[in-house]
């Protein structure tokens, strides 16, 4: 089994910044691409940026340009750095995970969500 957990979410001023983070634990082969998504209240979720294992990245349109999306050296967590934020941001924000195991077909997780809001 995999976990994925997050941290980083909280209340920021509209302008302000805020780093997520996500970390993948237990017993898998490899973490593949890796990507952050979200979803407001009463909306689809929605995907904000990815990143594969080979560090290649692309963002919505709407968060290009403030948004951020980096691994570490383990490859096992992901961060979303968000900058000049806009209270349109305010979402509950979801860590994905593509993984091999050590056995069958690779598996999408997810993490549990956290919020982020931007207040005027």
């Amino acid at each position: 089994q995999v976990q994925l957990v997050e941290s980083g979410g909280g209340l920021v001023q509209a302008g302000g910044s805020l780093r997520l983070s996500c970390t993948a634990s237990g017993d898998f082969f490899r973490i593949n691409a890796m990507a952050w998504y979200r979803q407001a209240l009463g909306k689809e979720r929605e995907l904000v940026a990815t990143i594969s294992s080979g560090g290649s990245t692309s963002y919505a349109c709407s968060v290009k340009g403030r948004f951020t999306i980096a691994r570490d050296n383990t490859k096992t967590t992901v961060y979303l750095k968000m900058s000049s934020l806009k209270p349109e941001d305010t979402s509950v924000y979801y860590c994905n995970a593509d993984v091999d195991r050590h056995w069958g077909p690779a598996v999408d997780y997810w993490g549990q969500g956290t919020q982020v809001t931007v207040s005027l």
